[in-house]
């Protein structure tokens, strides 16, 4: 391909091929330039956040398990079975409240646990921000409780994250001694 100029002479344009090759070349540029730039924000990203999987097993239908985590009366027999109780929480602390509509607080343990539904999906999920006491102000994890049939029973398919570095292991043992060794006893 040739054009000629005012004088006659050819000039120098470049073929179709030299042309998408030119626009890929600038392109690459700036995608190399780009990724410099966002290779400072690496330092954002946490490759060391802590999380929490748990599968416990209950012997009782989806609906009854359901219906004893989002129900304040229910929960409340749970809360009165737990270590928590054991391990000097005042009997008479206040009772659970459970609001049972996406966005709604809960305040459990006497108010020490504390959160919102993000998502309640009934007989199915159970989705909360949640924080126990004593965390810096504003600080919420993600408790997702996913209910699934096993033969006669439920499996709660359990994933906490979010939570402030260094509490897994608290958390983990809060989990079994207050939710699901005394969730057993009261759906037994």
């Amino acid at each position: 391909m040739s054009d000629r100029n005012s004088l006659g002479e050819v000039a120098n344009v470049p073929t179709r091929r030299q042309a998408i090759a030119g626009v890929a070349a600038a392109f690459g540029s700036l995608v190399l330039g780009s990724t410099r730039a966002w290779a400072g924000t690496e330092e954002a990203i946490s490759h060391a956040a802590e999380s929490i999987h748990m599968k416990p097993v209950f012997k009782a239908s989806r609906k009854r398990v359901y219906e004893t985590l989002t129900d304040a009366k229910q929960f409340g027999k749970v809360v009165q079975l737990s270590a928590a109780m054991k391990g000097g929480m005042p009997p008479g602390a206040g009772p659970a409240e459970i609001s049972r509509e996406a966005g709604g607080a809960f305040s459990l343990f006497g108010g020490y646990i504390t959160g919102r539904q993000i998502e309640l999906v009934p007989n199915e999920r159970i989705v909360q921000a949640w924080r126990a006491g004593g965390w810096d102000p504003g600080q919420y994890s993600i408790a997702r409780f996913e209910l699934v049939e096993q033969g006669s029973g439920t499996k709660i398919v359990f994933d906490h994250t979010g939570f402030p570095v260094g509490r897994a292991e608290h958390l983990a043992e809060g989990w079994k001694g207050n939710y699901w060794e005394p969730l057993e006893k009261f759906l037994a």
